[in-house]
């Protein structure tokens, strides 16, 4: 079972450049549109948006890509 955050939780992930860290903006639990792509969220599988503490891009990932903080 994936992991479960909430809007506010300071989470890190990896990406291509390393460790990143954010903070959740947004839960997806249901699929959606982003950058061009559609990305697939459930309510017992849901999908983040993460703005980046260090600059101000937004990521999307599923909770099994995440760590608290």
């Amino acid at each position: 079972m994936a992991k479960k955050f909430k809007v506010g939780d300071k989470v890190s992930w990896n990406s291509e450049a390393g460790r990143v860290s954010g903070t959740i903006i947004k839960v997806h639990t249901a699929d959606f549109d982003y950058k061009g792509y559609t990305h697939h969220a459930t309510e017992a599988d849901p999908q983040y948006e993460i703005k980046s503490d260090k600059s101000d891009h937004i990521a999307a990932h599923k909770g099994t890509a995440l760590t608290k903080k």
